[in-house]
């Protein structure tokens, strides 16, 4: 008879094997209906803060420079903050703002038209815990404001549309090297696009990503991992595969922590 530790372990496989799939489904799509796929290597680098504020309200802050390598020219530079609240139960509500500034996708391109994008949204987010490895669910929607561009340059005003998100996040407890805690996490998001200006592409992208976390401090974590972006572009028949490195700085402030403090 097999003990819960063994089933929890045969569960966690059976989801690796199937991100796996979902990883390389949509590439092999493309190539085998003769779509055009533009491969691209970029690294993303970014800086992540959470100030906890109570039990149950947060704050998050997420600044993030995103470039091309070979050669190296910027592809997105973003700033995102968002206002968390604990539904309980392992349920949580957010609601934030993103700027985002895109330049070319193209990083040979001869005119560098940044584009600013102005990104609200809401999001839910389901944690479950079983032993060592946490599964965790985001469901988020974004209203998306791009510049309006012409003749190669910014026009006024804006045009939207809309994007719905679905994450699903593995995250174990790999081992523990001193009284910290070394994580492996594996990720899988697919987004689709909505609106009266999406004809060819409602899919819109999957990323797919593995990484490491390791804490080296009690309030600061070090990622370190590779996503694989594939993403349809608007004429619906080309896409980008791009494979990209990610390293990003955690750092938790916790108030309650600093009142208590002030308070003794």
């Amino acid at each position: 008879m097999h003990d819960s530790s063994t089933f929890t372990d045969m569960k966690a496989k059976i989801i690796l094997v199937s991100l796996s799939l979902l990883l390389h489904a949509p590439l092999l799509w493309a190539q085998n209906v003769g779509k055009e796929v533009t491969r691209q290597q970029l690294v993303w680098y970014g800086y992540n803060s959470t100030l906890e504020l109570s039990e149950q309200w947060a704050v998050n802050l997420e600044v993030e420079e995103r470039r091309f390598f070979n050669p190296d020219e910027q592809h997105q530079f973003l700033t995102r903050g968002q206002v968390r609240f604990s539904l309980g139960k392992g349920w949580e509500a957010a609601a934030g703002f993103a700027y985002f500034l895109q330049s070319p996708h193209d990083p040979r391109a001869t005119v560098n038209l940044v584009v600013p994008e102005l990104r609200p949204h809401l999001q839910l987010d389901y944690k479950q815990p079983i032993n060592k490895l946490r599964i965790a669910h985001r469901y988020r929607a974004e209203r998306r404001f791009f510049r309006n561009t012409a003749d190669g340059e910014l026009a006024g005003g804006y045009s939207a549309n809309y994007r719905f998100r679905y994450r699903l996040s593995l995250e174990y407890l790999l081992v523990k090297i001193g009284q910290q805690p070394l994580k492996g996490k594996l990720n899988d998001e697919i987004m689709f696009n909505a609106g009266e200006n999406i004809t060819n592409n409602r899919f819109d992208q999957n990323r797919i990503y593995v990484g490491l976390n390791y804490p080296v401090h009690k309030n600061v974590s070090v990622e370190a991992g590779y996503l694989k972006w594939f993403q349809q572009r608007a004429s619906g028949q080309q896409f980008y595969d791009r494979d990209i490195i990610r390293l990003i700085i955690s750092h938790k402030i916790d108030v309650r922590s600093k009142k208590a403090d002030v308070a003794e």
